[in-house]
């Protein structure tokens, strides 16, 4: 039954390079991207380094595949987030809560993907994960450009400012302490964004309070 052989070692090539991202994931989340090196990644995966050779070349191979991974759940999550809502304001506002919250969570992480200082042969293979994020918030902008909720502006540019501002509030060096005020510091920078993408302050204050991650309520 060769089909069938074949379906068989494919399911298990499958689940063994999920389980090298996954170890590399965690790696990343404890040690920052100096921390995803092949023979440690083997050892956390259960499997020898040659294995993961196998898959991956060399450490920038693996790193890359890893922030692949992690571009498509953060894009995944602000879809979900922006389709949840009511209307193009709600789903910018809902999106710009939804990165905040998972930024915080994975803080560690988070830098690791996004901001950490890292040799120049991986700006490539993160470049593509900033690339996915603002042209997510700049489809955001445009739409809600397009239905009159916002003035009109370059959505290109305001997104790649917005990446910024919720980059350094966040999980910068200079991103204040946010354990055990998590809310707090979501609401501040989403209530900054808006406002600097020129929504009115006291409707941008009635989106971020109303607003909760996967149902926010109807807009004007």
């Amino acid at each position: 039954m060769p089909y069938r052989r074949t379906e068989n070692v494919a399911r298990r090539l499958a689940a063994r390079h999920a389980a090298i991202i996954a170890a590399a994931r965690q790696a990343a989340s404890e040690g920052g991207m100096a921390a995803v090196q092949i023979a440690p990644v083997a050892e956390r995966a259960g499997i020898a380094a040659g294995t993961v050779y196998r898959y991956f070349p060399g450490k920038t191979d693996l790193v890359a595949a890893l922030l692949a991974e992690i571009s498509e759940g953060e894009v995944l999550a602000l879809r979900r987030a922006a389709a949840a809502a009511p209307g193009p304001l709600s789903a910018l506002s809902a999106a710009v809560m939804t990165f905040a919250v998972r930024a915080l969570r994975h803080r560690r992480l988070a830098f690791a993907a996004i901001a950490e200082p890292v040799d120049a042969d991986l700006n490539a293979a993160r470049l593509v994960l900033r690339q996915a994020l603002a042209a997510e918030f700049s489809s955001l902008i445009a739409a809600a450009v397009v239905g009159k909720h916002l003035p009109e502006q370059d959505a290109t540019l305001s997104a790649a400012a917005l990446i910024g501002l919720l980059v350094e509030g966040l999980i910068g060096p200079l991103a204040p302490e946010a354990a055990g005020r998590e809310r707090e510091v979501v609401q501040s920078l989403a209530l900054l964004a808006l406002r600097a993408l020129g929504v009115a302050d006291a409707r941008a204050r009635g989106l971020v309070v109303q607003t909760e991650i996967g149902s926010p309520k109807s807009e004007a």
